[in-house]
């Protein structure tokens, strides 16, 4: 899925409106499995002026930047950070672990050819889906329609839920900008 929808995800099933830092780690939580890809393709496409045809056809596939995006995917190491937060009873540990997992989870049912080692360090076998949230030919024209009816259901529950007027216009700020992302990829891909 889309980052946004899995911020706003996350935020409905782990966030908290009576403890803000734990809303706080679900939306962090939703992020991390894909905010190295943010830095590392920011990093080449911007700094380094790398064209993005290299960046997301060569280094997205290479043996180093896998290798980074398998330890912040590996279910594995975020599910000991989901224990390691329920054993604490910490709220916001298990709220940026649980927001997390449910990002890979979501993940790995919606990538064909692009999927991250989620079983990694034990294996680095990736699970290639039949399904695509993003790529055309593999589903995506269903899935988004599909994904955004999700995000504007989780919107909604947010709103429902979070009375304060700086809370819900983040919330729709993150749905406005799912549609965007699900609009960009449907209509170039």
């Amino acid at each position: 899925m889309n980052t946004p929808a899995h911020l706003l995800l996350g935020a409905a099933v782990f966030g908290d409106p009576e403890r803000r830092h734990t809303t706080t780690a679900a939306l962090i939580g939703g992020l991390l499995p894909d905010l190295s890809l943010y830095l590392m393709a920011g990093v080449s496409l911007i700094l380094l002026e790398i064209p993005p045809q290299v960046v997301f056809g060569e280094l997205y596939y290479s043996e180093a930047w896998q290798h980074v995006f398998a330890i912040d995917n590996s279910m594995l190491v975020w599910g000991l950070v989901f224990g390691l937060g329920l054993w604490l009873k910490r709220a916001w540990v298990v709220a940026l672990a649980g927001a997390a997992l449910l990002h890979l989870v979501t993940d790995f049912a919606l990538h064909h050819d692009d999927g991250r080692s989620h079983f990694w360090p034990l294996t680095s076998w990736v699970f290639e889906s039949p399904i695509s949230y993003w790529d055309s030919h593999h589903g995506a024209r269903y899935v988004a329609p599909l994904e955004g009816l999700l995000s504007a259901i989780c919107a909604a529950v947010l709103w429902r839920r979070y009375v304060q007027w700086g809370a819900r216009f983040g919330f729709i700020a993150i749905l406005g900008l799912e549609g965007f992302v699900i609009r960009q990829w449907l209509v170039f891909f």
